[in-house]
């Protein structure tokens, strides 16, 4: 299992805890994509410098 798998899984359980209604569902939702682009990140398949920048260049 790599750290893309454990963070959308990580996200996806601290998601579950919240609440059983349609607001949980939304929370276990974000939380699983966040732990997703976490995960990725630090699988190094996502670098998040693309969507950041150092800042404009002119």
């Amino acid at each position: 299992m790599n750290a893309t798998q454990t963070g959308l899984l990580a996200g996806l359980v601290l998601g579950l805890a919240a609440t059983q209604s349609f607001t949980a569902f939304l929370i276990t939702l974000a939380v699983g994509v966040i732990g997703l682009v976490v995960g990725r990140v630090l699988d190094g398949e996502l670098d998040l410098s693309d969507m950041f920048g150092k800042g404009r260049d002119k």
